[in-house]
């Protein structure tokens, strides 16, 4: 890194962030358990220890990178609340299927790497699935669907589906894109309403 660059002098906030921003980049070219706080550290500018007075531990530094890019997955995915009700949920399909094939290594590795395993991480996981089925059944009454118990367990389902769907497209694309993103709006009401009221829905 340029000498001037690691000279930098940045406020607390904005050298937490560059630290995780460059946990971020590290991991589209490897796994989380693979960065090193040495490598971030050393391409940071700064000493280890300093690392660790923005990050209690090299865990907590690894949690920090996956909220990170769980709260841009659910920035890339808003819903734009000016489209008609299914357009709303086409558009965020396709903005979520465009957003983990730039990041398909980085999203692969968080879904299946070891990290899932981890309580702390897991927790993010949960709070990012969380928001995507509190935005889905935000927009159900708008589709004439009354929001329950069954609708919200359906829901839940459902991003359990568009998860594995979306990384095994990733792996193997025998499909295109389009149709997946149309498989994946479709399987909803069909999962929440139950075939006939869905095919009436979508104008089946």
């Amino acid at each position: 890194m340029d000498a001037a660059v690691k000279r930098t002098r940045l406020s607390p906030a904005e050298r937490r962030a560059q630290l995780i921003d460059l946990g971020v980049r590290m991991l589209a070219e490897r796994s989380l358990e693979q960065i090193s706080v040495e490598d971030i550290a050393d391409q940071a500018g700064v000493s280890r220890g300093l690392l660790f007075h923005y990050f209690t531990s090299k865990h907590d530094f690894h949690v920090a990178i996956v909220r990170h890019t769980s709260a841009e997955m659910l920035a890339r995915t808003a819903p734009d609340l000016e489209l008609a009700p299914l357009e709303i949920l086409r558009d965020v399909m396709a903005s979520y299927v465009d957003y983990v094939s730039e990041n398909r290594d980085t999203y692969v590795s968080l879904l299946r790497g070891t990290a899932s395993g981890d309580p702390d991480m897991r927790e993010v996981f949960e709070e990012t699935r969380g928001e995507m089925a509190r935005r889905v059944i935000d927009q159900l009454p708008t589709l004439g669907i009354d929001p329950d118990a069954r609708t919200a367990l359906s829901v839940r389902g459902w991003i359990a589906f568009v998860e594995e769907a979306t990384i095994t497209w990733l792996r193997s694309p025998d499909i295109p894109r389009d149709e997946l993103i149309e498989l994946l709006v479709t399987a909803l009401p069909a999962v929440a309403l139950g075939a006939g009221a869905a095919a009436a829905l979508l104008g089946g």
